[in-house]
């Protein structure tokens, strides 16, 4: 009986090592393919988790609002909807006390928060916009991220102009995009 204990708790352990291994591979694959330092891929990780932390510790923001922050190469997208102009630049605010470092790209609506179909929507817009770039083989698209908040499609990145030319001609063309945003920063020379 302990046998078969010992050999089930064995193939239970490595079932999920396996998994680990196959998803620290493909992990490890994206990061060393990234043109940031590893070191600037956990800063932007952990600038992720403090601006999540910071918008939700916000009860007026939190209750009242739909703002989210992601941060890429040092910088921070901040999109979403706030019903006032005051509440949109607390958010800001917010972000900006946590001393990050990058530019703040405030990209945050004055409205009502968006719907949950609506934000459904975006979802199926954000995969039909990366399910093009990843059939486009002269586009690398581990280097860019793509968020859609209410039709609207934000790109992020650190790649070339050719890159970035490409990436956004695809999102501009995906069914249901309003409108494409960049917010890339540029490995070519000329800025």
């Amino acid at each position: 009986m302990k046998f078969w204990m010992l050999l089930s708790f064995m193939v239970f352990t490595l079932t999920g090592c396996a998994g680990a291994m196959m998803a620290s591979t493909v992990g490890g694959a994206v990061m060393l393919n990234d043109e940031r330092s590893i070191s600037t891929q956990l800063d932007d990780t952990n600038a992720d988790f403090s601006i999540d932390s910071a918008l939700r510790s916000n009860n007026e923001l939190r209750e009242n609002s739909n703002v989210t922050g992601i941060s890429m190469n040092g910088n921070v997208l901040l999109i979403g909807q706030a019903p006032s102009s005051r509440l949109r630049d607390l958010a800001v605010s917010t972000i900006q006390n946590l001393k990050l470092g990058g530019k703040i790209h405030n990209q945050i609506r004055v409205g009502n928060p968006i719907s949950f179909t609506t934000r459904s929507n975006d979802s199926w817009i954000t995969t039909k916009v990366k399910g093009r770039m990843l059939n486009d083989k002269n586009l690398d698209m581990t280097r860019i991220k793509v968020v859609t908040e209410n039709g609207e499609v934000f790109l992020l990145g650190l790649v070339s102009r050719a890159q970035a030319d490409l990436a956004v001609d695809i999102a501009r063309n995906t069914s249901g995009v309003r409108k494409v945003i960049k917010v890339f920063e540029y490995t070519d020379a000329a800025n």
